[in-house]
């Protein structure tokens, strides 16, 4: 133990000759990055990648943008985050003072009454009265840099909550968007059901006057009938998603369930720009940002550890008066003061604070794989959402052609049902084909939308343009 002591000691003087705190100094890894993102070409130096881009110039429709503004201003996780960082700064606050002298101020009055006896005895006034004064200051030397490395932890704390906050409002301003995308495609959907319910109805009346023309058997009565019961059977069940997705929107906006106002149907979907430099990534995604911030947190606590095996040196003092008489309180007479010095080196702890250097260097590296994954999971959701936005557009145009042909499909099995050249059948899988596919062009186009909205969130675009200029009330 001797030995351990006299090593430890020399360290000590080591680190405070050269002025430096104890523990390591931060340094961001060197990680190996891709040249380019997966399913995109390495893109030139000058180009703007998405997530560079106002959230305003991505979603470009005025009555999203309205929402999203909202979102910012009302949404409860946004404010529930920026409370964490003012948490975080105050616990940094409270962590830097300890850097500074802790001062006092003190006064009490004391009135000593002995016995008789006792007084006789000792030749002493029975009654003694004590005024005093005093102001005390307080001041550890900061010799290893244990209150530098806790203060820059702390200060790396308030980095991760803001990052956190930022993190939110990627998340935010995405949910918003996607919910409303869906909301349009649930409203395209109502529409197309609503439009092939009077369809139907319409062929209903034909199939029933064709019937009582003795044209065509009941048979094909009650399949129109049961065909057209099923387009109304879709009506209640988009009009729930509806009403759910309003109620979800209405909790992101801050506030509570009600009606959503939305523009028309989605119509084309524009093209989105590249993704960027993969290099930008790091700088750009708040999640990143804010494991690599815990990563200096937990760098900083190695050196908070490794300065608790060394003496802490304080120095204290006061200064003040005392006197029987309150009129001879601040009388050169009464004055007092002390100074002294404390030095305290940690035996019995000794061991256990080794293993609380042990504990924060396995934090330490903990920190580093987290970061290490973040990066990576970073990396996985940019390429699956390129991938699903152009798989997305391609499948959306082949159906938007799909639907062009059963149009007129449909068209002409009517056509020459009327005139008795086609069956009934031939109409109704023309009809129910077409029906099907005007709805699954509708879940195309919200797919690609939803799909360039996570590419913009993977790519950590959004809380920029948030934090440069205050959101409208």
């Amino acid at each position: 133990m001797s030995a351990l002591r006299h090593t430890l000691l020399a360290l000590a003087v080591t680190a405070t000759t050269a002025g430096c705190a104890l523990g390591p100094d931060y340094q961001r890894p060197e990680l190996p990055l891709p040249e380019a993102f997966r399913s995109e070409g390495k893109p030139a130096g000058d180009t703007q990648g998405l997530g560079d881009l106002d959230w305003r110039a991505v979603y470009s429709d005025p009555v999203l943008q309205t929402l999203i503004a909202t979102a910012l201003e009302r949404n409860l996780d946004v404010q529930i985050a920026a409370a964490r960082i003012e948490q975080a700064n105050a616990t940094a606050g409270a962590t830097g003072l300890a850097l500074l002298p802790q001062i006092s101020a003190g006064a009490d009055r004391t009135r000593n009454k002995q016995s008789a006896q006792a007084v006789a005895f000792a030749g002493i006034n029975r009654d003694l009265t004590i005024n005093r004064v005093s102001l005390t200051a307080t001041w550890e030397i900061d010799l290893w840099g244990r209150l530098r490395r806790a203060t820059e932890a702390a200060r790396a704390n308030v980095l991760a909550a803001d990052y956190a906050r930022r993190g939110v409002i990627v998340a935010l301003i995405g949910d918003v968007a996607g919910v409303y995308y869906n909301l349009q495609t649930l409203d395209e959907q109502l529409a197309v059901t609503r439009r092939t319910v009077a369809t139907r109805e319409k062929f209903v009346e034909l199939t029933q006057a064709r019937h009582d023309s003795g044209v065509v058997s009941g048979l094909d009565v009650a399949t129109a009938e049961a065909q057209l019961a099923a387009a109304r059977a879709n009506i209640p069940d988009i009009e729930r998603q509806i009403a759910l997705a309003e109620d979800q929107l209405g909790v992101l906006l801050g506030g509570y369930p009600a009606d959503v106002a939305r523009s028309g149907d989605l119509g084309a979907t524009d093209p989105a720009p590249p993704a960027g430099i993969p290099s930008t990534l790091l700088e750009r995604r708040p999640d990143i940002r804010r494991a690599e911030a815990l990563m200096m947190a937990a760098n900083a606590r190695v050196g908070v550890a490794k300065a608790a095996l060394f003496p802490r040196l304080a120095l204290t003092g006061t200064f003040g008066s005392a006197s029987q008489q309150l009129g001879d309180l601040f009388t050169t007479a009464s004055n007092a003061f002390t100074f002294g010095g404390s030095l305290l080196q940690p035996l019995l702890d000794a061991e256990r604070n080794l293993y609380q250097i042990d504990l924060a260097n396995a934090a330490k590296r903990e920190a580093i794989l987290s970061y290490q994954q973040t990066i990576q999971n970073a990396f996985r959701e940019v390429a699956d959402a390129l991938a699903e936005r152009s798989k997305y557009a391609a499948f959306e145009q082949e159906q938007l052609s799909r639907v062009a042909a059963l149009k007129r499909a449909d068209g002409i099995a009517l056509a020459r049902y009327r005139i008795g050249f086609s069956s009934y059948f031939d109409v109704i899988n023309a009809e129910r084909d077409l029906f099907d596919s005007e709805l699954a062009l509708a879940a195309a186009r919200r797919n690609t939308r939803l799909a360039s909205v996570r590419l913009y969130r993977a790519l950590g675009g959004g809380w920029q343009a948030a934090e440069a200029a205050p959101v409208p009330s």
